[in-house]
């Protein structure tokens, strides 16, 4: 489904670059779902921005069903985002001004009534059918990313990039969003999650570790919870 090919990333000219990463190549199967680990400034998040077409490479290939997404124009990844991919950030990056319901339909044509069914299917599908017409500010932290979620779903993605998705919430409810997760992914879905928590990468079934900006090794989770 996904390959990533002799991927570089280089910042900065001269005596000052810095490979944030390195010849780095793996592939992504259809219905996998892999954790990326490594320390700070591995390069973790840039690899997933890559992919996820929110940075440019510097060399390689991003290949997704066949076809290269890494030489998109920024129009074309648009709209990429909006079908095929979707990503899920640790921020939630909700617009404040509008509604659960409003920011899940943002990726749709948003005056549709097919699409405000979907967008409401989709809330219940992350038990929040009862918030909808709440605003970011009346919503705790793991219900504005349950509805960064919904958003995420309701083009109905093949691949979903999650970067530390639980990151800014407490271990109950970051223990739902990944069990959620894991049903996402026991459907079908491919994800991609950055983590630097152990415990949370063992909801994945393999796990990339990175080291300075090079893959050290992917293995397989023994200790695996999901379904």
């Amino acid at each position: 489904m996904l390959e990533i090919k002799n991927v570089s990333k280089i910042y900065g000219k001269g005596e000052g670059q810095v490979a944030a990463l390195n010849d780095v190549s793996f592939t992504v199967d259809r219905g996998s779902f892999l954790a990326v680990m490594g320390p700070s400034g591995s390069g973790k998040s840039t690899l997933l921005n890559i992919i996820g077409g929110l940075d440019q490479l510097t060399s390689g290939e991003v290949i997704l069903d066949g076809d290269r997404i890494d030489n998109l124009t920024e129009n074309e990844m648009v709209t990429l985002r909006r079908g095929k991919v979707a990503y899920v950030f640790q921020q939630y990056h909700l617009l404040s001004s509008l509604t659960a319901l409003e920011n899940v339909l943002l990726p749709l044509a948003f005056n549709r009534r097919a699409d405000t069914a979907r967008a409401k299917e989709m809330l219940r599908r992350v038990g929040l059918e009862k918030r909808a017409n709440h605003k970011p500010a009346q919503l705790s932290g793991g219900e504005q990313q349950r509805v960064a979620i919904a958003r995420a779903l309701v083009s109905d993605p093949e691949l979903i990039l999650a970067d530390e998705p639980t990151g800014n919430m407490d271990q109950k409810t970051g223990q739902e969003i990944l069990k959620l997760f894991e049903e996402l992914n026991a459907e079908g879905r491919s994800i991609v999650m950055v983590t630097h928590a152990p415990e949370i990468a063992r909801h994945a079934r393999e796990t990339l570790f990175l080291k300075d900006g090079q893959i050290v090794e992917i293995v397989k989770n023994i200790s695996y919870i999901g379904g």
